[in-house]
């Protein structure tokens, strides 16, 4: 069986520690003989930071768990692809493949940073430290719906959440080897081992080295991620990760559109110089957590996360003219040296009890938490200071043909935010059938930017207190089926400065949802229905493009249904199946000084389609008494709004997968993968008709794995 949906443990668990973890592979593998040594490890130290021990039916939001088999049979390898799964997840402008942009149900943060998401429960997106790689990663949460109440600044629509690798006291290990299309090399390595009776290891580890149908486009990467588990008593456990990786990606800001023609040019034009050489990008974290259980009903959890992340290199890019009648296109060239430290203290309180016959499921906790955003960044137009022309003919590019000039002097700044949270969470059993949960989170923030372009420095301040209430009702007509209702508040600082150069108040939003969570098959297949809807104001939009000053002016509504059925349709058969509708469009005019236009109300969203669909099929065979798999999976986006506030769409697209996988022996696995199967041309996101990334052709991957 390909997904246990039946399992005891918590589903979501935001935060499982070394042993919850041993004791769940146990479960899967061990006969009723083995037993005896499980019971060593109690399913009680088992903890989901932030959320609590709560089942699918008694959870008021919408929740997707996107465990490793399902990735892998996805051909996820870093985190854009893995949120493809989710149809209420949509990929945005991924600053020229430099880092993972999305929306949740229509909205997205600040288009000048990666999208957050948190690791094990501690915020760690925002930094620069390159697209996600899913090598350390054991399974993607995409936790849908107003989440301030817990998790506190954050984005409306929803959160990521990554559950990272950590040891196991069962040894074992997989080393893989895969090579694909264009040249594509990549080796994966991940080992558990004990090393005594209280402390357990893992070493996890990834290097890849690919061309790309893009032409000139290479990239290398690597990273490293070992944690190790210190069992203190049956109580208590510590345990710590280490998180580094580097990544070389040439900057890439893809095609252009020509007279209303995006297929003008073939898929694999690449406009930038490769004599820029890539942006270099490294991380190094650090991830820290205790765990004590007081009694079989009450828990604590203490954890500290450091992250350091970096991008460094120069790029010439898609100027935001037209094409001329000859072909020529006019570009820019930038450096950016980018730093960001992020620094997170959380510490929670988890249990239950009774009073007056009610029984309270209770969290209370604390955070704070330390964001520093260090930019310089030069830059040189066309002829801009007496440089040369960097303009280049689309239809016959001549890399190299000018000597490449010295960027000006733009931005020279460093933002810190610092905030302190404190939350309480009561999820009240009122009868057997109806549950009312009530949330509340406080936040103290203080924001320090400081300009160092200026003489003497300038620094602007600002402080802000915010309450994010949230109440939801559970409703459990049967043992299969639930109902819920949910409303909560959100509110996300904002970066940058106005043109006075003053802070901005915080981007603020309220959320609904309503819906049903549902078992089939004898809960075999687990699902659910979301209507949904979410407004925001304050959002930021650039007021002027030669100083990159913004306005927080902006105001926009998203509401839609959601559809995700996700288990096993007979024991050898397994279904994923995530459907979402999206209407997301601004709700006030407002004057958007990137391309010099007003944006006017009810303009679509960018980059966020009204229909998207996932499904995935795979078949357990048995092939001359080997286990075999077959595969499929059809991603559907519909047509979206590529350059905001004007008429520009991007066409709606369906790519085909296939896969296989054949066990040679026990320890021996091959696999094959086909992506985009049908070969077609299409274009996932764009920021502008002159920034738009076109699509993976056809592509295969061959893997061979040994496990032991």
């Amino acid at each position: 069986m390909r997904l246990n949906v039946k399992h005891t443990l918590p589903k979501f668990t935001l935060a499982p520690l070394a042993l919850a973890l041993s004791t769940q592979v146990s479960f899967a593998q061990t006969t009723e003989t083995d037993t005896a040594d499980i019971e060593v490890v109690t399913v009680v130290q088992s903890k989901q930071a932030y959320q609590g021990d709560f089942t699918r039916l008694e959870t008021p939001q919408a929740e997707l768990r996107l465990d490793s088999e399902t990735l892998q049979d996805f051909g996820a390898i870093d985190l854009t692809q893995a949120l493809d799964l989710s149809a209420s997840v949509a990929r945005q402008n991924n600053f020229g493949g430099l880092w993972n942009s999305f929306a949740i149900r229509g909205f997205v943060g600040d288009e000048n940073l990666p999208s957050n998401y948190l690791v094990n429960g501690f915020n760690a997106g925002r930094g620069f430290g390159g697209p996600r790689d899913l090598s350390g990663i054991e399974s993607v949460e995409v936790l849908k719906g107003p989440r301030a109440a817990l998790f506190g600044r954050g984005e409306p629509g929803g959160t990521i959440n990554l559950v990272t690798k950590r040891p196991t006291f069962d040894e074992s290990g997989e080393f893989r080897v895969s090579v694909g299309s264009w040249s594509r090399y990549r080796t994966d390595v991940d080992y558990t081992t004990p090393v005594s009776d209280d402390v357990a290891i893992r070493l996890v580890g990834f290097f890849e080295d690919a061309e790309s149908f893009r032409d000139t486009v290479e990239t290398t990467k690597h990273g490293f991620s070992p944690s190790i588990a210190w069992r203190i008593s049956d109580d208590s456990q510590l345990t710590y990760e280490l998180e580094y990786s580097n990544q070389e990606i040439p900057f890439d800001r893809g095609i252009v559109e020509i007279n209303g023609d995006l297929d003008a040019l073939p898929a694999s034009r690449f406009l930038g110089e490769p004599g820029d050489g890539p942006i270099e990008t490294e991380v190094l974290g650090h991830q820290l957590e205790l765990q004590h259980d007081f009694s079989d009903d009450w828990s604590g959890l203490v954890g500290v996360n450091f992250r350091d992340t970096s991008l460094e290199g120069f790029a010439t890019e898609n100027g935001f003219g037209s094409v001329s009648e000859d072909g020529d296109f006019s570009r820019f060239r930038r450096y950016r040296k980018y730093d960001a430290t992020y620094y997170v203290l959380r510490a929670e309180l988890s249990g239950e009890f009774e009073t007056a016959g009610l029984t309270h499921r209770i969290i209370l906790g604390v955070d704070k938490d330390e964001f520093e955003n260090d930019q310089f960044f030069l830059r040189v137009r066309d002829g801009q200071g007496g440089s040369v022309s960097q303009s280049i003919n689309v239809y016959n590019p001549v890399y190299g043909s000018y000597e490449l000039p010295e960027p000006l002097p733009n931005t020279d700044r460093v933002e810190t935010q610092e905030s302190f949270g404190v939350y309480v969470q009561d999820q009240i059993s009122v009868t057997d059938s109806i549950d009312v949960r009530i949330g509340a989170r406080f936040d103290d923030y203080k924001q320090e930017l400081v300009n160092r372009r200026s003489d003497p420095y300038s620094i602007t301040e600002q402080t802000e207190s915010r309450l994010s209430p949230q109440l939801g009702l559970v409703f459990k007509s049967s043992e299969n089926l639930s109902f819920y209702a949910v409303y909560g508040e959100n509110f996300r600082p904002l970066s940058g400065t106005d043109k006075d150069g003053n802070g901005h108040e915080p981007n603020q939003s309220t959320s609904i949802e309503a819906g049903a969570n549902f078992l089939l098959n004898k809960g075999n297949i687990q699902g659910t229905v979301a209507l949904f809807n979410v407004k925001q104001d304050s959002i930021l939009v650039v007021d002027d493009v030669n100083t990159f000053t913004t306005a927080a002016i902006g105001e926009a509504e998203s509401k839609g249904v959601e559809v995700d059925i996700v288990g096993n349709i007979k024991d050898d058969l397994s279904v994923w199946f995530s459907y979402a509708y999206i209407d997301a469009e601004t709700k006030n005019q407002f004057f958007d000084a990137n391309f010099g236009f007003d944006v006017e109300p009810g303009s679509p969203l960018l980059n966020v389609p009204e229909q998207q669909l996932t499904l995935q099929l795979v078949q357990e065979l048995n092939i001359g008494g080997s286990p075999m798999s077959l595969g499929g999976a059809i991603v559907h986006v519909g047509k979206r709004n590529g350059f905001f506030g004007a008429d520009f769409e991007l066409p709606s697209y369906t790519t085909v997968r296939l896969f296989s996988t054949y066990e040679l022996t026990p320890e021996v696995e091959l696999r094959l993968e086909v992506d985009n199967l049908l070969d077609d041309r299409y274009y996932p996101n764009s920021f502008s008709n002159t920034w738009v990334q076109p699509g993976a052709p056809r592509n295969f991957t061959l893997s061979a794995s040994y496990s032991f």
